[in-house]
């Protein structure tokens, strides 16, 4: 990519760092691997506080999560295997935001494929970083409400199983470490803390 300069917004009230120096320098930038799910890129960067470092960066274009909630205040899980885990899951429902795609169309693209379910509200209530230390990716997670039934679609490689469970349960299953997904527990515990 040769020696391109980019200047990065960085917040004013984010720590001292952000204080000393407003904005973040990348002094080249080189992609290492490009594949269908992620990249890894190459950064040489003078960080805000003037530290002068090299970053490697894996690129993700952001993920939807969704959080969908009946009327009956039970909620849609799925349990799949995730090979870099080696063991089997329980999630909420989550998948890759395509190209220029709004966060809630992804949601409900996501919902439709992996439960069959569809919703009549969508709303972003926690949007996240899940590994900001070298990830770019950014979850939004959304809840999905007024949800009626219907067949999943899941694409060729997903093996997915649906299943409905209590609040009770849920805090239960979190506590006794039977959910051990990340995403999973920072939707269902802000979703428990403030919107329940």
């Amino acid at each position: 990519m040769g020696r391109e300069v980019k200047e990065v917004e960085v917040p004013k009230k984010e720590g001292r760092a952000a204080m000393t120096k407003h904005r973040a320098k990348i002094l080249n930038s080189k992609m290492i691997y490009e594949g269908k799910v992620f990249g890894v890129r190459r950064d040489e960067v003078e960080e805000p506080n003037g530290l002068r470092a090299t970053r490697e960066v894996i690129t993700h274009p952001g993920s939807a999560v969704v959080l969908p909630v009946l009327q009956d205040g039970r909620i849609v899980m799925i349990r799949q295997y995730r090979h870099a885990t080696r063991q089997y899951l329980w999630e909420l429902v989550a998948g890759r935001i395509d190209g220029g795609e709004a966060v809630k169309k992804a949601a409900a693209r996501e919902l439709l494929e992996e439960t069959g379910y569809q919703a009549k509200r969508y709303s972003v209530f926690l949007d996240v970083f899940p590994t900001p230390g070298f990830l770019e990716e950014r979850m939004y997670i959304v809840l999905a409400e007024g949800l009626t039934e219907g067949k999943a679609q899941p694409e060729e490689d997903e093996k997915i199983q649906v299943r409905l469970f209590a609040a009770k349960e849920l805090k239960q299953m979190m506590q006794r470490g039977r959910i051990r997904d990340a995403k999973t527990i920072a939707g269902l515990l802000y979703y428990f803390t403030f919107l329940r």
